[in-house]
C-alpha cells in the first residue's frame, strides 16, 4: 500500500512539474508574442492616418492575451490541487503580463479612435480652410467693385 502511495506522489509531483513547465512555458510565449517596442515606437508613413494605421496593427496582443488566458488557466488547476511550492512568482508574472496587456489593449483602442476621427477633422478642416478662401475672394470682389 505504501509503494502506491508512493508513486501516487511521485506522479502528483510529475505532474506538478509538468504544470509549472506548462506555465512558465506559455508565460514565455505571451512575452514573445508582444508588440515590439520599435515597431510601437517608429514609423513610416506619408501621412497621420499611415502611421496610426502601422501603430494600430503593431498593437495587436490577441497572440500574447491568449498565452496569459492558457497560462492563468494551468496556474489557477495548480494552485487549487496545491501542486505549486512557490506560486508567488508564477501568479506576479501573470498579474505583470495582464496588466501590460491591458495597457497595450487600451493603445489600440485611443490610436483605433484617433484613426477614425482624422479624416473626420481633416475633412471640417478643409471646409472651414474652403469657406474662408471664399470668403476672402468675396472681400477682394466687393473691394474691387468699390474702387
Amino acid at each position: 500500500m505504501s509503494q502506491s502511495t508512493l508513486g501516487d506522489d511521485d506522479l502528483f509531483g510529475e505532474a506538478a512539474a509538468e504544470m509549472r513547465a506548462d506555465v512558465e512555458e506559455h508565460l514565455g510565449e505571451a512575452r514573445s508574442a508582444l508588440p515590439d517596442p520599435d515597431d510601437v515606437w517608429e514609423a513610416e508613413a506619408d501621412n497621420v492616418l499611415g502611421v496610426l494605421n502601422g501603430l494600430r496593427s503593431s498593437l495587436n496582443v490577441e497572440g500574447a492575451a491568449e498565452h496569459v488566458r492558457q497560462a492563468k488557466k494551468w496556474y489557477v488547476i495548480g494552485q487549487r490541487a496545491e501542486a505549486f511550492d512557490d506560486p508567488e512568482d508564477l501568479e506576479a508574472a501573470i498579474e505583470e503580463l495582464e496588466e501590460l496587456i491591458e495597457m497595450v489593449e487600451e493603445a489600440y483602442e485611443l490610436v483605433g479612435d484617433l484613426t477614425n476621427t482624422m479624416p473626420q477633422l481633416r475633412g471640417a478642416l478643409t471646409d472651414a480652410a474652403e469657406a474662408a478662401e471664399a470668403a476672402d475672394a468675396d472681400d477682394d470682389e466687393d473691394e474691387e467693385e468699390a474702387e
